[in-house]
């Protein structure tokens, strides 16, 4: 490999890669919350919400994500909203994300088991009140490792970004590649850096499953 790419072009990676983390951050916390709504769409006592929460999933998870960016890209400017790069593929990667989160954390909610709902309704608590402090924080406990690797996946799928000028990592070796004509070596450098935030996010995700395993 010519390292040389990657120190005259440092500050493009560098670059790159804070806006990686700030899509993939923000992407993380918005599609957590999104997910979490959405199944709990799916489960609710009211038909139109079950259905809105089931159409959403089976749509979204089987499409492209990168359809969904295209449309938020391009797609909208028909309608005269025009989205920069980053924000688009950010709004991509939560609507996309919060897919799989919702059927984690509904398979979880479901593993809970019924008598708690029945007791803490038959002890005064409304429906939302026992979703909120007995159901939910038993759900969100037991998904946390399957969260975890919709959490990696999604930092792996911010590359997306790079097809619509959302100026992360993919984007900036695109220029690097143009400007230099080595169309191997830019990659690899990114590939690197992309290891540097799934890794720790792996082993933090084991870590937790260990701690889960234990507490059980």
């Amino acid at each position: 490999m010519n390292f040389s790419i990657l120190t005259d072009n440092l500050d493009l990676y560098l670059l790159g890669f804070k806006y990686t983390i700030i899509a993939s951050l923000i992407a993380l916390i918005c599609s957590f919350f999104l997910g979490v709504l959405i199944s709990l769409m799916r489960i609710a006592p009211f038909k139109p919400l079950n259905w809105f929460g089931t159409i959403y999933v089976e749509f979204v998870r089987n499409i492209p994500v990168l359809i969904i960016a295209f449309i938020f890209y391009h797609g909208l400017t028909s309608i005269g909203i025009n989205l920069d790069g980053l924000t688009a593929g950010t709004i991509a990667l939560t609507i996309y994300t919060a897919a799989f989160i919702a059927e984690a954390v509904r398979a979880g909610i479901m593993s809970v088991p019924k008598g708690q709902m029945e007791a803490a309704r038959s002890s005064g608590l409304t429906y939302n009140q026992t979703m909120r402090m007995i159901i939910l924080p038993q759900a969100i406990k037991i998904v946390i490792p399957p969260l975890g690797n919709q959490f990696i996946n999604l930092v792996k799928n911010s590359s997306i970004l790079g097809i619509i000028a959302g100026l992360d990592l993919m984007y900036q070796a695109d220029i690097i590649s143009s400007r230099t004509f080595v169309t191997f070596d830019p990659y690899i450098f990114v590939a690197c850096f992309y290891l540097i935030l799934t890794i720790p996010l792996s082993l933090g995700v084991g870590y937790l499953e260990k701690r889960l395993a234990k507490s059980n």
